[in-house]
């Protein structure tokens, strides 16, 4: 087991029957997101484009999913419009569901406008295992 695997078990039992909706159009991303988040104990609905990812948030009831994982550039709606269609809900419970971005595009400016578009976080791809359970973690510290 390499030192990266060691540092993900620590801190799965806090995983252990959560939701995560996964917009990923790219079926390779979606598949390898998919067997890190399910093998930490999460459960992963995967939507392809941003209009799936707000239809399914606002078809499910509150609490069905504890984040999001947003990719950014996808097909139909980009990651930035879909969180800014979630966050501007009537229902404030699901305005307020924690995104996060998952994105090829890692500079600073990148992660500024992840943050400003209403984003909690932001991860670059191609995805680090560390870096994705460091910034779940601390979403699912602070609900």
């Amino acid at each position: 087991m390499n030192k990266q695997e060691e540092n993900c078990e620590v801190d799965n039992a806090i995983f252990n029957g959560k939701h995560i909706l996964l917009a990923e159009d790219n079926d390779l991303n979606a598949e390898i997101a998919q067997t890190i988040l399910e093998r930490a104990g999460l459960f992963v609905d995967r939507v392809k484009n941003g209009i799936e990812c707000v239809n399914r948030v606002i078809e499910n009831p509150v609490g069905t999913y504890d984040v999001i994982l947003m990719d950014i550039q996808m097909p139909k709606m980009d990651g930035y419009k879909a969180t800014c269609e979630i966050r501007n809900l009537q229902d404030k419970a699901k305005a307020c569901i924690p995104i996060v971005a998952i994105t090829a595009n890692a500079f600073e400016e990148d992660k500024k406008k992840a943050i400003d578009a209403g984003m909690d976080g932001h991860i670059a791809k191609p995805i680090n295992i560390e870096d994705l359970f460091v910034v779940l973690t601390d979403i699912v510290n602070k609900k």
